[in-house]
């Protein structure tokens, strides 16, 4: 069993999935020792949890637990890749994590600047979509993104082939552009494997983040649970082009259910790579993009509650053609 609560999160962190909301639930409720020594423990699990439910998470974590010693290892393994061990309350985690409840990430490994994972929620804008993305695509994400990184924004992208990575090499090439990539495996492998160099250079000017230590790949489960880490991270979430089934529409729903603000590109309604983009836009979970300045309007402080009321409507734009 390990000795402080410190080793006790970090071996939870290793042992469950992403987004584990038993764990997340027990560790709000009891804490981490107490929930470590619950999952080999015959004791009954506090009333938070469904007796069954709570089973199920025994049997799944008991044998995923790491055998003694195991923290140390992971610890002189993340030392030994130059990475940062991140914990709620610590300096350098990300603002807007703690949202998520107990959904939130137990821990978090970084490499690059710090720094920028300490920037305000407000300063922070994700921007996701298609990996197999259109020309189009790429274009606009890579306007966003140059126009962005010049308010400053800091860009968040997931490091992925067609818009994510069109997002952080247009933030890398703007200055004083910053871009945080958030990974869905342990950073001692960067993934995609053709984006070694790209994610490279994010951790040179900014920050890669991953909520798996070094070792583990990623999966499907993980790639879905990453997308909350993107919704939460950001003040918007921004879907450049999206198929009508992508991933990128879970990132949207994560932000939307967070209550952050979410956008979404339109394309040529022929488009399939647009479709999700369009989904969103039809079931009003985003409003349309077509620049940056309507991203950092998204993002923008409320007016302030004594503000003069409008006294008349503002024309339309549209008036000139009536």
């Amino acid at each position: 069993m390990p000795d402080t609560p410190d080793d006790a999160r970090l071996t939870l962190a290793i042992a469950s999935e992403p987004g584990d909301r038993i764990t997340g639930t027990l560790l709000a409720a009891v804490g981490a020792t107490e929930t470590l020594r619950l999952i080999t423990s015959d004791t009954p699990l506090p009333g938070v949890v469904d007796p069954v439910e709570g089973g199920i998470w025994r049997g799944r974590l008991a044998p995923r637990l790491p055998a003694a010693g195991g923290v140390d290892r992971v610890r002189e393994h993340t030392d030994r890749l130059g990475l940062c061990l991140l914990t709620p309350g610590a300096a350098g985690w990300p603002e807007g994590l703690s949202d998520l409840g107990v959904l939130a990430p137990l821990a978090l490994w970084a490499k690059g600047d710090i720094g920028v994972l300490t920037s305000s929620l407000g300063s922070r804008v994700t921007i996701v979509g298609a990996r197999a993305a259109t020309g189009y695509g790429e274009h606009v994400a890579t306007e966003f993104a140059t126009d962005l990184a010049g308010l400053p924004r800091v860009v968040v992208s997931g490091g992925a082939y067609g818009i994510d990575g069109a997002a952080h090499g247009a933030a890398l090439t703007t200055r004083p552009g910053s871009t945080i990539a958030v990974l869905a495996g342990g950073l001692d492998r960067n993934y995609p494997a053709g984006h070694q160099e790209l994610l490279s250079r994010v951790a040179e000017s900014g920050a890669v983040l991953s909520e798996l230590s070094p070792g583990a790949a990623p999966t499907r489960w993980r790639f879905l649970q990453r997308g909350r880490l993107l919704a939460a991270i950001s003040a918007a979430t921004i879907v450049v082009e999206a198929g009508y089934r992508s991933g990128s529409l879970h990132t949207a729903a994560e932000a939307h259910a967070l209550g952050r603000p979410v956008g979404a590109v339109p394309g040529p309604i022929t488009s399939a790579a647009s479709a999700g983009c369009h989904r969103l836009l039809h079931e009003k979970i985003a409003t349309v993009i077509s620049s940056a300045s309507d991203i950092a309007a998204l993002t923008a402080p409320p007016a302030p509650p004594d503000a003069p009321a409008r006294t008349a409507p503002a024309a339309s734009p549209l008036a000139w053609t009536l």
